[in-house]
């Protein structure tokens, strides 16, 4: 093993020898050698890297070989005349040879090695003045510095037999040295130098020279010269972590937290407890024996050890002044939690929490400071950033934390604080003042749970001290009512949701379910929705970590909110949502409910008593009539400090006239439709607290649910669609569908109570036609109960029109869901009696024609007449036939010819239509309507015994309404009519032709003679346009009401010549290319339904109007129709 490690030695010393002598011959400078030197110095450099990347162990009498011609160079040249890239090179080989040398080296080669580095790095030669080097030089400086400067570990030590304590001894040695008093200045003098590099916008240069400085202040200087260079430290490395001097604004991350550490660890071993306290500037009481110490001590006891030089002594006083100018100083650092780099805001961090806990006793007015950094920091975006503050505070926090207990208390006031700061804030429009304070508090609160890795655990004490701030004993009183004087919401917008009570009204499957949001809530003093979040997250918080002990505050803020209808009680209803949210663990932005803790009994009664007392108070006061209030009459916010108006301030003209409306009249003192948002979301997060004990708090609360869908303001209907939404998967429910009809009685109970004349709601009505529409095909089970509700109630307010109708919509409605399902509907098959020829394209008409021509007077055959004069069967039979059929309707058997009795659903429907028909001569024109369109639902669904007495019972009444003032009775009653005629045809036929044909030609008649001095109709296509612009005018609506109706009675009444083609000649303008779309698509299908009866007719009149055919049908002719495209599409030409 020797003999190899001398023959590697003696290789790497014959490399080196190539380089060295060169070298040292040529130490004097020149001009004419520097290049070579340069070379040789550059080709050294890379010969001492690889011998040290093979693993090549230097020995002590190698380092000194090569030390000697570097040593050479410096002695024998004036350090000015080095040129700067020279002595770069130089520099860098002398670092890696002080990195190597460090364990052998004596301490007056490192003394000088050092001295040289940190003249070059501060510009001084021998004489006390120097040259200015470039950043490169510096940079090399400062790593030799580094090299002789940094601790050692035992794995570095090259030696073979490496000694445990040897890196220890070793590093002491050295730091014994600078500590004595004569190499003070020159340590004082380097740090100097480092603080002038530090704040170089050479990025190298900055972080070698933190770096450096880091080192140095943390271990090398004397404890007792450490305040005298505190001021300056703290000042120029403030200025590098705020990057002050910089033009590029932040200063980098890495320098940033290299720029704290310097400070870090500056502060620490100037104004630490433990030496404050050695020292005698603080009294450090732990226990009762130190009371006891600190009273037996002298008066005096100043030492007689004469101080060493350069020293400033700690005191009371000093500690006193510092400590204000450090607060100052770290203040300034406060623009750093916005910091954008990661590594900048872990530094910002990790200062703070070195700070904080090794100066608890020294430094208590910066402990809000430097806390409130931390909190920040722990609601950061980054992750690691956040959970590098969260450890450290829960670090801080901890049972065997010395400073546990003083900054507990710090950490409960500044939650105190910042509650009190909000309302100033708030009035003050400062939106990300508002956003970092609620980040604070919620910081704060999640202390109180396990860290996210569940490495540390949880501050009991934050939760305790969280429950008294919102117990009976934490003034809720004081802090709650002046932020309720200023979260004032603004008046709701027209909200947009996926799912609306008029799409319950129109969409063919309620029973899908819809996830629907509660709609978004907006407050009047912030424009950031951010900090509109970070303010519920914060009441969440403080709601989840007090417990149960915040239900006091909950309750506070409800009977706030109950006591009335303004802006005052809809904030405090908003807190009290946002605390409950907390408490529960639960939240009304994500309804997919997940596993929680188990829930006490006194949160539970708490829910189920709020949950009634909502439902009580719902109908306390009417939402139009509270809407309509004049805002004269509400109360002023007396806590209103500061007015914020944006725009033009209006101006009196005159003195003594009136000024326009300010800025706080534009809203309202009384906001009712907000309060019962709120209250609709109070209910569905005591839904979710109670999920399916829930149940039996259906009674009550599923009325004001479902008075709330059927609002006229869209943001009670939407927050009330949200809440049975929440409320169904609460309960366990798979869709509102089967949370309706499970409970049907209990809604149907509290709908009933709501119509009788001692508690009389008009909207109740409209409760029970969503009801019906929510639950859907499945009320037919409940359905008979729903009718005879409807008729007990018509019978009691038949004189009084907005009930009637009401009740009449919800009998239409039960109607609907019967119609729309399938099983319901009768099959039935269009009813033609009789039809013309198939269809024969143009080219063979005549062909057809001329076969039928020469066949007209052939006989058919027929079958032979057969009468009663000869037997059809055996006379022995007879008798046994008519045994037979006696025998068969004994045995029960059923006869084909007798109809099947009615099923429930055609019973129930009957008893709606009997009973319903005499409403057709209803004073109100809504009610006429909507009985016309119950009668034309329940059609497909009732057997013809049961549907067509009604109907001719009825049919004067119907006819009377196609003469009605009102548009839509008469399109009511055209649908009607169209429904007879497609299912019950034959009973319909004379009733078509007779009754109903006269007075739609009547009608056309009318409808044509009012578009000609109409201001809507058509002008654009001249003399020959047909209808209006618009497809809502009362006109059109008529059109297509009675080509909709001559269709169905087309397609499923017998026709008659006559009338048929009045038909064809009256509907041809419908065709023209200048009608609505809409009219002509129904007019294509009238002429197509009339070609299925008699399509020459309709050739032979439409073939006339294009003056295709001559003769006696020339008068039919209309050149100013175009129908020709039309026409080419009835015909398939």
């Amino acid at each position: 093993m020797a003999s190899e490690n001398t023959e590697a030695n003696q290789s790497a010393f014959q490399r080196l020898k190539v380089v060295c002598v060169p070298l040292l011959a040529n130490s004097f400078l020149t001009p004419s050698s520097t290049p070579a030197v340069l070379n040789l110095l550059t080709e050294l450099h890379n010969i001492l890297r690889q011998l040290q990347s093979s693993g090549h162990a230097f020995a002590p009498a190698t380092i000194s070989y090569v030390f000697f011609p570097l040593s050479s160079i410096f002695r024998r040249n004036d350090l000015s005349t080095i040129p700067d890239r020279l002595l770069e090179k130089l520099l860098s080989v002398l670092a890696f040879l002080a990195d190597l040398w460090w364990w052998d080296m004596e301490i007056s080669a490192w003394e000088q090695i050092f001295m040289l580095a940190s003249a070059i790095l501060g510009g001084i030669d021998r004489k006390g003045k120097g040259k200015e080097r470039d950043e490169e030089t510096k940079v090399a400086a400062a790593h030799c510095l580094w090299a002789l400067l940094r601790e050692r570990t035992v794995d570095e030590d090259p030696s073979e037999f490496a000694q445990i304590d040897r890196a220890r001894s070793k590093f002491c040695s050295i730091k014994q040295h600078v500590q004595s008093g004569k190499f003070v200045p020159v340590i004082g003098q380097t740090l100097n130098s480092l603080m002038l590099s530090a704040d170089s916008p050479h990025l190298p240069l900055q972080r070698i020279s933190l770096k450096v400085l880091s080192i140095i202040l943390k271990e090398y200087l004397p404890d007792s010269f450490l305040p005298s260079i505190l001021p300056g430290t703290v000042s120029s490395m403030s200025k590098v972590a705020l990057g002050s001097g910089s033009s590029r604004g932040w200063a980098h991350g890495d320098i940033v937290a290299a720029a704290l550490l310097v400070m870090e660890n500056a502060i620490i071993r100037t104004i630490g407890d433990d030496i404050c306290a050695r020292e005698g500037a603080i009294r450090s009481v732990d226990h009762l024996e130190d009371l006891l110490d600190d009273a037996d001590r002298p008066a005096s006891s100043a030492s007689s050890i004469p101080p060493p030089p350069y020293a400033t002594q700690r005191t009371s006083v000093w500690l006193r002044g510092t400590t204000s100018q450090l607060h100052i100083a770290i203040n300034a650092l406060s623009p750093l939690v916005k910091h954008q780099t990661p590594s900048a805001l872990i530094g910002l961090a990790t200062f703070s929490a070195g700070v904080l806990s090794a100066t608890t006793l020294t430094l208590p007015q910066s402990q809000p400071l430097l806390l409130s950094f931390l909190l920040s920091l722990k609601a950061s975006s980054f992750d690691r950033v956040s959970s590098q503050a969260d450890a450290s505070l829960r670090r801080i926090l901890a049972t065997s934390s010395n400073s546990r207990h003083h900054i507990l208390q710090v950490l409960l006031q500044i939650s105190r604080d910042n509650l009190s700061a909000l309302p100033r804030l708030l009035l003050s429009h400062a939106d990300s003042k508002v956003e970092h304070v609620a980040m604070v508090l919620e910081s704060v609160c999640q202390l109180a749970a396990p860290s996210s890795d569940s490495s540390l655990s949880a501050i009991s004490a934050v939760s305790t001290g969280v429950g008294k701030l919102l117990g009976p004993h934490g003034g809720v009183e004081k802090w709650g009512w002046g932020l309720l004087s200023t979260l004032e919401f603004a008046n709701p917008p027209i909200i947009v949701t996926q799912s609306s009570a008029s799409q319950l009204l129109l969409e063919s499957d309620p029973t899908a379910v819809h996830i629907t949001p509660f709609p978004e809530l907006t407050l009047r003093h912030l424009a950031s929705r951010s900090a509109y979040d970070a303010l519920e997250r914060m009441f969440r918080s403080l709601g989840r970590t007090a417990g149960e002990q915040s239900l006091f505050s909950i309750e506070w803020f409800v009977d706030v909110g109950q006591s009335g209808r303004g802006k005052r009680a809809v904030a405090a209803l908003w807190c009290a949502s946002r605390l409950l949210e907390g408490v529960g663990h639960i939240s009304l932005d994500s309804p997919i409910l997940t596993a929680t803790t188990s829930r006490g009994k006194r949160l539970e009664r708490f829910s189920k008593d709020l949950a009634r007392r909502i439902a009580e108070s719902w109908d306390g006061m009417d939402d139009e009539t509270l809407q309509q209030a004049d805002p004269k009459t509400g109360t002023t916010d007396e806590n209103s400090l500061v007015e914020h108006v944006q725009g033009l301030l209006t101006v009196q003209a005159l003195p003594g006239t009136s000024r326009g409306p300010s800025a706080n009249q534009t809203h309202s003192p009384v906001q009712p439709l907000l309060h019962r948002a709120l209250s609709l979301q109070l209910l569905s997060i005591t839904a979710g607290i109670l999920e399916s004990r829930y149940l039996p708090l259906l009674l009550h609360v599923l009325y004001p649910v479902l008075r709330g869908i059927v609002s006229d303001t869209s943001i009670v209907s939407a927050s009330a669609l949200a809440a049975l939404n929440f409320i169904t998967i609460c309960t366990s429910y798979a869709t509102p569908a089967n949370l309706l009809l499970s409970n049907f009685d209990y809604a149907l109970d509290s709908v009933s109570r709501r119509l009788t004349r001692r508690w009389l709601d008009v909207d109740a009505t409209k409760v029970l036609a969503v009801l019906v529409r929510l639950v859907g095909r499945d009320v037919v089970q409940k359905a008979g109960d729903v009718v005879e509700e409807c008729f007990d109630r018509l019978d009691e307010y038949h004189g009084y029109e907005v009930i009637v109708d009401g009740l009449v919509e919800v009998l239409g409605e039960v109607v609907k869901v019967i119609e729309e399902d399938e099983e319901n509907r009768l099959s039935s098959e269009s009813r033609i009696t009789s039809k013309g020829p198939s269809r024969v394209g143009d080219s063979r008409r005549l062909d057809s024609f001329v076969e039928w021509f020469n066949h007209r007077h052939d006989q058919e055959p027929t079958e032979p007449v057969r009468d009663s004069s000869y037997p059809r069967e055996s006379w022995a039979n007879k008798d046994n036939h008519n045994n037979e059929q006696s025998e068969f309707h004994e045995q029960g058997g059923e006869d084909p010819f007798q109809e099947s009795p009615p099923t429930p659903t055609q019973a129930l429907t009957t008893q709606i239509v009997s009973r319903s028909i005499y409403f057709l001569t209803h004073g109100s024109p809504t009610v006429r309507a909507r009985i016309l369109l119950l009668l034309a639902r329940s059609v497909p669904v009732l057997p013809e015994s049961a549907l067509l007495p009604s109907v001719h019972q009825a049919w004067p009444f119907v006819l009377n309404r196609l003469a009605d003032a009102e548009t839509f009775v008469v399109s009511a009653a055209a649908a009607l009519i169209a429904a007879l005629a497609e299912h019950v045809g034959d009973f319909m036929t004379r009733r078509v032709w007779d009754d109903v044909w006269p007075r739609f030609r009547e009608l056309l008649k009318k409808l044509d003679r009012a578009d000609a001095s109409s201001a809507l109709a058509r002008r654009t296509g001249g003399s020959g346009a047909v209808g209006t612009e618009s497809a809502y005018t009362h006109s059109h609506r008529l059109y297509r009401a009675i080509i909709t109706t001559m269709t169905a009675a087309a397609r499923g009444v017998q026709g008659q010549d006559a009338e048929n083609w009045e038909v064809i000649v009256l509907f041809r303008r419908f065709l023209h290319s200048q009608a609505h779309e809409e009219l002509q698509a129904c007019a294509r299908a009238l002429y197509i339904a009339l070609c299925e009866n008699n399509e020459d007719a309709v050739w032979l009149g439409l073939s006339a109007t294009l003056r295709q055919v001559a003769g006696t049908v020339a008068f039919l002719a209309e050149p100013k129709w175009n129908i020709g495209a039309n026409v080419t599409m009835i015909f398939g030409d």
